[in-house]
């Protein structure tokens, strides 16, 4: 499998089991450049190296930094509905949009907002990044629209997501669009060798205790379907990001709720870990 790295200096690739970073020879910044700029994601992959540099050395970013749109799934498991109580239909997707300047890369901090810092929560949550402009596209080809997938943390004010700030009227987007509350990475993990892109192991700790564990299988709807449906309501254009819904374990239905300090891991199999601290 290709895993692809945004750094400080240009795109990289994985090599030698994450040890090493690749350097390529691309004129782009980050990923996200590179597929607005119509790079397929095949000749990223295969771009010539111009310098490896040991993993420990190469300061990543998040691999799409500023993508333009980024949709996120709300209600995407069944057990996570069933802890939050939510009894909507499961028919189509229940969808939002995420400020992309809320995107931070692993080993960012996450900030909490003057605004609302006492219930901040986190969402593991696989993610989508598409590699090709989608408009009106089946399920059946949705994945040849796909670049690859990424981690993300679906921070979230929740006092601000459900209305519990004086003056403030309920709202999910403002809720998770705060800067920082998008951090996402390492990397960028291409199709090609998933031996079932549609059955991923998930998992996410909250100062080493392990607060979600779920497989992206229990999916509501899968990404393919996430794919055809956001397709129809607008175009996705190359470097967009799907978020696609956090399993059950969440903190604000515990009351366990970030605080400054402690740090959050969220690892999906043959993708990474990512890794953010409070502050």
């Amino acid at each position: 499998m290709t895993r692809l790295v945004s750094t400080v200096k240009g795109i990289g690739r994985l090599e030698d089991d994450g040890e090493v970073v690749a350097l390529l020879h691309l004129d782009a910044a980050d990923l996200g450049a590179a597929l607005q700029a119509g790079l397929d994601i095949a000749s990223i992959s295969t771009a010539e190296v111009r310098e490896r540099v040991p993993a420990a050395q190469a300061q990543l970013i998040a691999p799409i930094p500023r993508p333009s749109k980024i949709w996120a799934v709300g209600f995407a498991y069944a057990d996570h509905r069933y802890e939050v109580g939510y009894t909507g239909a499961a028919q189509e997707p229940v969808i939002f949009l995420k400020a992309p300047s809320s995107v931070i890369g692993t080993g960012g901090r996450i900030r909490f907002p003057k605004a609302a810092p006492d219930e901040v929560d986190y969402e593991g949550e696989l993610a989508v990044v598409i590699g090709r402009r989608a408009t009106d596209v089946s399920a059946t080809d949705a994945y040849s629209f796909v670049a690859g997938f990424t981690i993300c943390n679906d921070v979230s004010a929740r006092d601000v997501q459900k209305g519990r700030v004086p003056g403030r009227a309920a709202d999910v987007t403002a809720a998770k669009s705060f800067d920082t509350f998008t951090p996402m990475g390492p990397a960028l993990a291409t199709l090609d060798e998933f031996d079932d892109p549609d059955d991923l192991h998930l998992r996410t700790w909250v100062d080493g205790e392990l607060r979600q564990d779920a497989r992206t299988s229990q999916l509501i709807h899968p990404v393919p379907a996430l794919v055809s449906y956001l397709s129809r309501q607008t175009t996705l254009e190359p470097g967009d990001v799907i978020a696609t819904g956090t399993p059950s374990g969440v903190g604000h239905k515990r009351g366990q709720f970030l605080r400054s300090g402690v740090e959050v891991r969220i690892e999906i199999e043959n993708i990474g870990a990512l890794v953010n601290t409070c502050a």
